[in-house]
């Protein structure tokens, strides 16, 4: 049932005649986006998923969907029942849809370093949202060991485990990977994305890698307080976790049970800094009209350089993970981002859009 019932999101990618199944129905079939201005300064094809267009705003629909439903095949959780999950924001959204679509009730645990657009929209969802300090994994206060023992200790309860319930592999196995191959028509030369659980880059590297019986190179995109990057480059050494990033959900300081499924295959890994990122937010929305956010800036700076690695004519995608909506007091604050050193991250002709202070 899982299995089919993703699978069915996966044919076709424009409107169909046929309403879907609620929320979880409209999950998935996003548009492959032509980044018109990137690819002709390059002389490459560079495309972005557009994931901001999935109902609950971001690509972790896909997983909240996946997670859920697997559960529930499991026996894991009945009706009436409690969601449970640790958090950066965008999954706790798309489980607190899901729930809301399938009637359990919603917990969210997530770090108090969150947008306050998410935390808001979480309980205007209708979720209890406990924002804790951000430590990191191996803290018995992390946000997720919290959600772990908070959900335990409930009847018809259960810890979705985002970052190592490799059902969010899955789920983007048999949706969003056969998604971008369709939509290329198999003609892809490399695939690019940042990784929080890792689900993402692991099921769609997985998929591609198998389709093309190993051509298209799959890269990891790292930000700033990320060890992931180092880990890949140095062949498998895991460094200490220092600094931080602007970026929400991606960067990690250790290899999840998601993407340790797919980490030994792949191509390489980029670091991205957070100035090009914010530059790239800036650029995407003067010449493309695109308004996501920084994960999403990210993942088109790696595209970029991804695709002039590859060469002239190489075809690249990456994914938008959501849109700037949930973190605009920040991204577009001249106040804020001159608090993170980033003030002049945005180029002098770009300076109109960052119109908050």
């Amino acid at each position: 049932m899982f299995r089919q019932a993703l699978v069915q999101q996966t044919r076709g990618f424009t409107t169909s005649n046929v309403a879907v199944d609620g929320f979880t129905g409209s999950v998935g079939n996003t548009p492959l986006i032509y980044l018109k201005t990137l690819s002709e300064q390059t002389g490459c094809k560079i495309y972005g998923k557009a994931e901001f267009q999935n109902p609950g705003g971001s690509i972790k629909d896909r997983a909240a969907v996946g997670i859920i439903q697997d559960a529930e095949e499991k026996g894991r959780i009945k009706p009436g029942g409690t969601i449970v999950e640790g958090t950066a924001g965008n999954t706790g959204i798309g489980l607190a849809h899901v729930c809301r679509a399938k009637g359990y009730k919603c917990v969210i645990f997530m770090p108090d370093t969150q947008s306050q657009e998410k935390i808001d929209l979480l309980r205007m969802l209708g979720a209890e949202v406990y924002p804790v300090p951000a430590v990191p994994y191996e803290n018995p206060l992390n946000y997720n060991h919290q959600a772990k023992e908070y959900a335990e200790k409930l009847e018809n309860a259960v810890w979705t485990d985002q970052f190592d319930n490799t059902a969010n592999t899955y789920a983007h196995y048999i949706s969003t990977g056969p998604e971008i191959w369709e939509q290329t028509q198999g003609d892809i030369d490399g695939f690019v994305c940042g990784t929080g659980t890792g689900g993402t880059l692991a099921g769609v590297g997985k998929y591609l890698k198998e389709k093309n019986n190993g051509k298209t190179q799959i890269w990891l995109a790292d930000p700033p307080g990320s060890v992931l990057y180092q880990y890949v480059t140095s062949g498998g050494n895991l460094p200490e976790r220092t600094g931080s990033s602007i970026t929400e959900g991606i960067g990690q300081g250790r290899v999840t049970a998601n993407l340790g499924t797919f980490v030994n295959e792949l191509s390489g890994a980029l670091h991205i800094p957070d100035e090009k990122s914010i530059s790239m937010l800036y650029q995407l929305l003067d010449t493309e009209g695109l308004y996501v956010g920084a994960s999403s800036a990210l993942n088109v700076v790696a595209a970029v350089e991804l695709a002039q690695k590859l060469g002239k004519g190489s075809k690249v995608v990456t994914i938008l993970c959501d849109g700037a909506y949930r973190y605009q007091s920040r991204l577009f604050s001249k106040k804020w981002l001159e608090s993170k050193g980033l003030g002049n991250a945005i180029p002098e002709s770009l300076m109109k859009y960052a119109v908050l202070d």
